[in-house]
């Protein structure tokens, strides 16, 4: 068996005397790309601040690019991970430049203030917004962009380190469907690309799924529904499990779509 890219082993996570996460297994592993679903208060977005070094469990191991936290300089590994979340967003200042806002995860900061960085690094900031289709932001404030542009900046800056492991914290949340389907579309390239670190993208929608996806793991009040390959984990019968209500799942080609089941 390859050496996983990140696993948890009986996690629970405690706050305030709730279990936000409680006894999740999950093993993800090299050239994996893996999308996370659940309802609000499911705990996904728990478990990317885990992945990404942001919160230790309570009880439990999470390894992460073969380091368990806790044991490890979580500074060190930071470098080595792209991020992209609301939580990030909300700590950009408003004043930055798109083209800063990515170029800064080299030194895994959010705000430019005295680093330095070669024109190489510059121009692989510009090449990764124009990959997402912002490049022509480049010199616009981060908080002039509307919800969609300032989505896809994150989503280049997660990739400027060329990091081992891409965490995507709901990429797709608040976009218009011509702003999801175009998101959609670049994510689904990337995941296709061998060059494209392990992912997970944590999402409320089986809609918002990029072709390319070989893996899926559902959670519900912080407890694991199912995981494992995508075509075996994405069934009527666990989403149905998973968010509570009859629900009916197709897929076409390499996407797919969830309708409630009519009780007429």
């Amino acid at each position: 068996m390859s050496v996983a890219a990140a696993s948890l082993t009986d996690v629970t996570v405690t706050r305030s005397g709730k279990k936000i996460l409680e006894e999740v297994s999950l093993r993800i592993g090299e050239g994996e790309r893996w999308a996370v679903l659940g309802p609000n208060g499911a705990g996904k977005s728990t478990l990317v601040r885990l992945l990404s070094t942001r919160l230790h469990p309570t009880t439990g191991a999470v390894e992460i690019l073969g380091e368990r936290l806790g044991r490890v300089d979580i500074f060190e590994l930071r470098p080595l991970l792209g991020l992209a979340s609301q939580e990030l967003a909300d700590t950009v200042p408003a004043d930055e430049t798109a083209e800063n806002v990515v170029v800064t995860a080299g030194y895994s900061v959010v705000g430019r203030w005295r680093e330095s960085y070669d024109e190489i690094d510059l121009e692989r900031a510009r090449t990764l917004l124009g990959a997402f289709g912002v490049g022509h932001l480049a010199a616009r404030h981060f908080g002039t962009l509307s919800t969609g542009e300032r989505k896809r900046v994150l989503a280049a800056r997660a990739l400027m380190t060329d990091p081992e492991l891409l965490l995507l914290d709901e990429p797709a949340a608040g976009l218009d469907l011509g702003g999801r389907e175009a998101l959609v579309r670049t994510l689904g390239r990337l995941a296709k690309d061998p060059a494209t670190p392990v992912t997970v993208l944590v999402t409320h929608h089986v809609e918002e799924i990029p072709p390319g996806y070989t893996h899926a793991a559902l959670l519900r009040d912080g407890k694991l529904v199912a995981a494992g390959p995508i075509g075996e984990t994405l069934t009527s019968q666990n989403l149905t499990a998973t968010f509570g209500l009859p629900l009916v799942v197709e897929q076409r080609g390499e996407r797919f779509t969830a309708r409630s089941l009519s009780l007429d």
